[in-house]
């Protein structure tokens, strides 16, 4: 199975452009000069004072360099403003009170090892290289391109294509911090009754939790589908006790990425019932009726697992 989703794609294409100036004069032949030299990243963040702040936590976390290699990146860059948020949602004055171990995994989660202008995005997951665990994939990026370029749900792109000799540089108005697997629920629309169920069975604080976990999350076609079968007509119809096991019976204990995934039975935080997993080349079913559509979103605390039927233990 692919390391990304499947019925979500995110297309990225290389830089290769370079421009070419040329003079002119009545006595000769136009003759190409040398190309216009872009500065880097970390050179472009420097000259501008919008990112003063991205540039002392950058020097912080020791990521300059890094930064200033080969790539390509697509940087998602957070202007002052956006960290100035930040700074007071942590109770912190800036950068000063953050150390480069909490700065590092934040910052390297706004970076993604390819250079996507914003026309080749489409809504979709982009793997970060905020590795959370030794093992695990980078922590992923939701990006969603309908009205133009929002990141999991709450960071806009204000400005978009800033090129750069290593890559591309997006402006951000809010910092990305990695989402668990309930926020990333949240602000997907796709999830949006699995997030109404969880409410109502009172798993948000559970599932928000440390972990790690793995979820096989149904999309809200799997639910419908579901609903049909019992004969309700939603979420309101089903009891907070009726879902609790349900929901439960959806979720294993550890970071399982697809790779690792492997035929048997599994146990779940349903502890009277396992799910029965069957691993193959074409892909992985689950109880012999529901698939895995699409892998590996992952989470601060876990990762999810696309499916397309509900589950019942």
């Amino acid at each position: 199975m692919k390391t990304l989703i499947k019925f979500f794609s995110l297309s990225t294409f290389a830089l290769a452009t370079v421009l070419f100036v040329s003079s002119c004069s009545k006595d000769e032949d136009p003759q190409p000069e040398n190309p216009i030299e872009k500065k880097s990243i970390v050179e472009i963040a420097s000259g501008d004072a919008n990112f003063s702040i991205l540039v002392e936590a950058l020097a912080k976390a020791d990521l300059v360099t890094a930064l200033q290699g080969d790539g390509p990146f697509t940087v998602f860059a957070p202007t002052n403003d956006a960290f100035e948020m930040l700074f007071n949602d942590l109770g912190v004055s800036g950068i000063a009170d953050l150390s480069a171990d909490a700065l590092k995994p934040i910052l390297l989660y706004h970076v993604v090892a390819a250079s996507a202008k914003a026309s080749s995005l489409s809504t979709g997951y982009f793997e970060s290289l905020n590795t959370i665990n030794p093992g695990n994939l980078g922590a992923s990026i939701f990006v969603q391109t309908e009205s133009g370029v929002m990141i999991n749900g709450a960071s806009k792109v204000s400005t978009a294509d800033i090129e750069a000799s290593n890559g591309i540089i997006h402006v951000i108005d809010k910092v990305l911090l990695p989402p668990t697997v309930v926020d990333f629920a949240i602000s997907n629309p796709n999830f949006s009754i699995l997030v109404e169920a969880v409410v109502k069975a009172g798993l948000v604080d559970a599932l928000s939790a440390e972990g790690p976990f793995t979820v096989f999350a149904p999309t809200n076609e799997a639910f419908e589908m579901l609903f049909t079968d019992l004969g309700v007509s939603g979420i309101a119809d089903l009891t907070a006790d009726a879902l609790t096991p349900i929901l439960l019976y959806h979720v294993v204990s550890g970071n399982v990425n697809a790779s690792q995934v492997t035929t048997g039975m599994v146990p779940t935080l349903n502890e009277d019932a396992d799910l029965d997993i069957m691993a193959s080349t074409s892909g992985v079913t689950i109880n012999e009726s529901s698939n895995v559509i699409a892998v590996d979103v992952q989470g601060s605390n876990g990762v999810i697992h696309v499916i397309d039927k509900v589950l019942l233990p």
